[in-house]
Parts: structure tokens; sequence; C-alpha cells
């Protein structure tokens, strides 16, 4: 009999086979959402698309190299609180996972631990919650040290939590000595406690990490540069647009989370300005709130940037929704938003689209307030760059000061120092003297005022 989907509909068609290694199934079980009720305006990632949502939940599991048999909508009118779906969907998936024989059945929703330990005992399978599987996904991911760290700290935190579950190694252990002993603490007890150990230990080598970081920022502002972070949905081209801008060699591949680790480099303005460009870790719908408290070190460049690039994978279905799912992230962080004056928005991926439809996107575009732009960029291409350095390039110069003075052409030191430490915006030579025309940052104003007589140019 060919395996339905539990709506009655006819399923995708799987391939049959012998048992492979990681096998595994993804379930969406998703809530009915009633037309026009609280629900369908209360989270952003309600108004997803089901199958967009079952097949970002199956990129998940391909990103740590599971084979997905199958990926299966079940849509639940109300949560469960024993085993979060209804005892008859609760069958078919048993039979169901029985039939294709996985080893992993992957729950797209956050499950209670007791919710997963009875899951486990009907299906007679491994149960993972989407918050697990990105866990999973982040272990592999982690490369740096303060990277491991924190994905430690997170999956401890999480692994605390499901200390409920009835393991042969969690049974009584008997203290003392001989046959006297009274009982002991359970070992359930002793691994919570271990946990704990550990975990204030994580967040001690994390507190070294945040104040190593503080140094190296002060260093920066001492120079000082100015830092423009990336943030966006996982797989929206963040990589490859940090690669397209600095010229590096940061991995960039079409999954999920294909980078976890900050990466910082140099970026050259179009007049020769630096700045510093932090590549950092994307974000998803749901994302775990361990992962959040526990990556804040990493995030502190965003934190503490000059200049945030929203990058969009504005190809994307659900575009409009990753918005709102990075958008709620960066509230958590303290960050707003809707602030134009730091937060540039990059409509990333327009080779995607042909001729008709990318000039549909620059009328949209065209239309938007002028405080609230959108940069329209290819990281694969090109397309778009020039113009999106000069918007970076535009904000940071807001907060500097452009100058004119007048400098003999024999002045090597001070016109060389001006070109380490000013943007020059102009230059002519006049009579044996460079008339020059500079934007310099505010630390380092007064410098050029007095060594150079520059005066500020009137707007």
């Amino acid at each position: 009999m060919e395996p339905r989907n539990f709506d009655g509909e006819a399923d995708r068609p799987r391939s049959a086979g012998a048992k492979q290694t990681g096998r595994v199934l993804v379930i969406g079980p998703y809530l009915r959402v009633r037309a026009g009720g609280a629900d369908a305006q209360s989270e952003n990632h309600v108004q997803r698309d089901a199958e967009a949502r079952l097949d970002e939940a199956a990129g998940l599991a391909r990103a740590i190299d599971l084979v997905v048999a199958d990926a299966i909508i079940t849509p639940i009118s109300q949560i469960r609180p024993a085993t979060y779906i209804g005892k008859g969907k609760v069958e078919e998936i048993a039979a169901l996972a029985k039939s294709l024989d996985v080893e992993l059945v992957v729950m797209d929703c956050a499950l209670a631990p007791i919710q997963q330990r009875n899951l486990e005992k009907e299906l007679q399978a491994k149960v993972l919650d989407r918050t697990g599987l990105i866990l999973e996904i982040f272990g592999r991911r982690a490369n740096t040290k303060e990277g491991s760290l924190q994905v430690e700290l997170a999956h401890l935190n999480y692994q605390r939590s499901r200390l409920v579950r009835s393991w042969t190694h969690l049974e009584r252990q008997r203290g003392g000595f001989g046959f006297m002993g009274g009982p002991g603490e359970t070992q359930i007890e002793a691994d919570r406690r271990l946990i704990q150990e550990r975990i204030s230990k994580l967040e001690g080598e994390i507190k070294k990490v945040q104040a190593t970081r503080r140094l190296h920022r002060a260093g920066r502002q001492r120079v000082p540069y100015r830092v423009v972070a990336l943030v966006g949905y996982t797989n929206a081209g963040k990589s490859t647009l940090f690669n397209r801008l600095t010229r590096a060699d940061v991995q960039a591949a079409d999954m999920l989370f294909a980078t976890l680790d900050p990466t910082l480099r140099a970026l050259t303005l179009p007049h020769g300005g630096k700045a510093m460009l932090s590549d950092t870790v994307g974000f998803i719908s749901n994302l775990p709130t361990q992962l959040v408290a526990a990556f804040r070190a990493t995030l502190e460049e965003v934190l503490e940037a000059d200049v945030i690039l929203h990058v969009r994978d504005i190809s994307h279905e659900d575009a409009e929704a990753q918005q709102g799912d990075v958008d709620a992230v960066l509230r958590q962080l303290g960050i707003n938003p809707d602030d134009s004056g730091r937060i540039i928005e990059v409509w990333n991926k327009i080779d995607r689209y042909d001729a008709e439809q990318r000039e549909e996107l620059l009328n949209i575009a065209a239309r938007r307030p002028e405080d609230h732009p959108a940069m329209l960029v290819s990281a694969v291409s090109g397309e778009g760059i020039d113009a999106l350095l000069a918007a970076i390039e535009e904000r940071l110069a807001a907060k500097r000061t452009t100058l004119d003075l007048s400098i003999d052409a024999a002045d090597g030191a001070g016109i060389s120092w001006l070109h380490r430490n000013a943007e020059v915006l102009a230059k002519e030579l006049h009579d044996g003297r460079f008339d020059m025309t500079v934007r310099v940052d505010e630390t380092k104003r007064d410098i050029v005022v007095n060594r150079f007589d520059a005066v500020p140019r009137v707007a």
C-alpha cells in the first residue's frame, strides 16, 4: 500500500532499499490556524507556508548528513500534554517509522522532556525536537574554541532539562559501605550536579572570551576601525556576500548553517577608508533561547557595530516571514530593527530573477520610504555591490567630519598619514601644494585640524 500523509493526500514517492546509517523521518506537527484568529497574527512562524517549514526542517536534518527517508506534515488542532500530537497520529507515525526502518524521528517543534520520552516509548525510535536538531548542527559546525564553548553551554542547559528519562543508568545507587549503607544520591541527581559544575566552568571561560573580545574592540576603537556586521536568516547568502566584499575565503555553501564561527575581515570603502566586516551566525525561526543566550559573546560584534547589514534571500518564498524572525532575534539582543540610521536592508540573490522580475523588484524597492531603502545585490555575480559599498560609506560618514586642507607636495610623511588615517575624497595639485578634502573620525578631527590647518567643509 502506498504510504499517504495524514491529511489523506498521496505522499511523495520515496525510494526503498536497505537500511542506511542515519535514516530519519521528519514530522511537521503544525497547528491549524483559524482564519482571522489571534494565532494568525501572534507569531511570524505561524504565517509560514507549511511545506516551506517542512522543507526547512528536512534541510536541517540533511545539514548533519542524515538521510531523510520521508518528511510529512501532520496538522493538529491542539497540543497534547503527553505526546504533543494525538494518539491516533502517534500510532500512524509509529507504523510509518517501522515500515521505513528509520533510526530517528525529528519533530519540527519544541518538545517538553516528558513529551519526548513518551514519544520515544511509543515510536520505538530516538526522537529529536527542533531545538535538539539545531544544537546538533551547531555542535558539528563549531570549529573555534569560542564556538565550541558556546555550543557546549547551550547543549548542557538543554540536557539538564532532559534528565527525566528513565534510562537504566539513572537507577538509585547505594551509599555507605557494605550492606549497611543507606540509599545514596540517585544517578540522575549526580548527573544533574556534574552538568551544573560543567556549566559553571563554561560560563567562566566564556566570560574570559568576552573580556578578550572587549580588548580587541578597544584596540580597534583606538585605530579606530568602524564595524559593519552581517546578520540574516541562515542560508541568506551572508558568507558569500562577506567573501565578495572582503575577497576572503570563508566557507559558503547552499545549506543551513554552513558557517557558524564569527569572522572579521578588513573592508575597503570606495574612497579608501577602512572598516571591519563581521560575519555572524545565521538566525532561524524558533531559534532556541539557549543558543541566543550562549552566543551573546559572539553577537556582541553586532551590538557594537556602527552599521548592520540585514541580508535577505529575497528569492525565498518565505522571505517576509524570515525577515520577521531576524527582527525578533535583533529585539532579543536589544537592537531596534527599525533603526534606519544603523541598519541597511540587503536584498540578495537577485540573480535568480529574470529581467522582467528584476525590474518589478526594483520598482518595489523604489517605493520604499527614503529612510528605509533596500539595496538589491547578487553576492554571486557582484551586481549591486558598488552601490552597497557606497551606502555603507554614506552611513559611516554620517558620524564623521569632512575637512578641507592644503599641504605641501613635498610633505610625503603628512600625505601618507592622511591616506592611512582618513578617507581622501579629493586631491588636486596647485602650485606645488595639494588641495585635499578628507573625511575623518571624530577622534582624529582635532589632530587633522591642528596639524594641517584644516577647516570644516561648508555644506
